[in-house]
């Protein structure tokens, strides 16, 4: 009686474990850069990524959407007027604050402007629900009728969870695209990208009490007060500010990390400036050059934007946080077509 015997696995596992290695390797190096470097790799990361990670992101949402919207003209109607609006209105609160003589009533646009963010999303869950695969989207209302009551209660809070949640956002993405292309290789995602509470739990049991980050250059201590406030130093309180700048870093380059690499050699069925994988090109003529022209103005965005860099390093941060918004708002209807 013949034993059949297993072929060996190792070569097929081996770009499994490439794939867990630099995951790790990258959550790792991302933890200790921003623990004892928190200000210049805060500075550095945004500097070379955010640019890049903006066009990788856009290449790889017009390699997954259909090339026509057919039945889903009203979900991407919605999701575009949404983004577009949110992001305007985002954008204004500022601005429109002083006009107002209370500051309750200042701070009440930051609580309207999470309103209508919270019940965009309800919206678009609710679409998405009455759509091959379905599911039971009704209890996304109630659920955002109570989010929003606490959003009245602190209109702040919800702004600096998308700050911290939405580098979360690319983990999960990073799954989705895993289910589609390389199932088996889930289970060990599972396990690695716990990785990341785990290195955030060290970082805040080694930071807790530090004080403020102090860097070696005067250009950057100049802006921790700026990355203090966007890490929501001015909400959070009670939690070192070197924490929360170290935090902050760790995860945007993690998530930087997850659109400019992982994603890329994982999910693009060709070289990221070959338009002839992304439906909308393989329409016609016109359309691939539209594409085309699409990825090249984003590619002139990006040198644009290290240019501005350069030359004022702190308006063009300031600016992109703002505008970063767009992009945030964005992967949540794409996310929602993934599901």
């Amino acid at each position: 009686m013949s034993v059949a015997v297993a072929p060996a696995a190792g070569p097929a596992a081996a770009p499994r474990l490439a794939f867990a290695t630099g995951f790790v390797a990258l959550a790792v190096g991302a933890a200790a850069l921003a623990g004892w470097f928190p200000i210049e790799f805060s500075l550095a990361t945004v500097f070379l990524f955010a640019g890049p990670h903006n066009w990788f992101e856009a290449r790889y949402a017009l390699g997954r959407l259909p090339a026509r919207a057919g039945k889903l003209w009203g979900f991407f109607a919605l999701s575009a007027v949404g983004i577009v609006g949110l992001t305007v209105a985002y954008a204004a609160v500022p601005f429109l604050m002083p006009l107002f003589g209370r500051t309750a009533d200042a701070v009440s646009l930051y609580a309207l402007w999470s309103t209508l963010f919270l019940f965009w999303v309800a919206a678009l869950v609710w679409m998405r629900s009455r759509t091959n695969p379905r599911f039971d989207g009704g209890w996304v209302w109630p659920l955002a009728c109570l989010i929003a009551a606490g959003a009245w209660l602190s209109p702040y809070a919800l702004p600096i969870v998308l700050v911290y949640l939405h580098p979360v956002m690319a983990l999960v993405l990073l799954d989705r695209e895993l289910a589609r292309s390389r199932p088996h290789w889930r289970r060990t995602y599972w396990a690695i990208v716990g990785c990341v509470p785990l290195l955030l739990l060290v970082m805040w049991l080694h930071l807790r009490g530090a004080p403020e980050p102090t860097a070696p250059s005067d250009f950057a201590v100049a802006f921790a007060p700026t990355l203090a406030d966007h890490s929501g130093a001015w909400f959070l309180r009670d939690v070192s500010p070197h924490f929360l700048i170290a935090a902050h870093a760790f995860l945007e380059m993690v998530h930087y990390g997850v659109w400019v690499v992982l994603i890329p050699l994982i999910g693009m069925r060709s070289l990221p400036w070959q338009t002839h994988a992304i439906p909308a090109a393989r329409r016609n003529r016109k359309w691939a050059r539209g594409v085309a022209a699409v990825l090249l103005f984003g590619a002139l965005v990006v040198l644009t934007l290290w240019v501005c860099f350069g030359l004022d390093y702190g308006t063009t941060r300031h600016v992109y946080f703002v505008v970063a918004m767009l992009h945030v708002l964005a992967e949540i209807p794409f996310l929602l077509r993934m599901v």
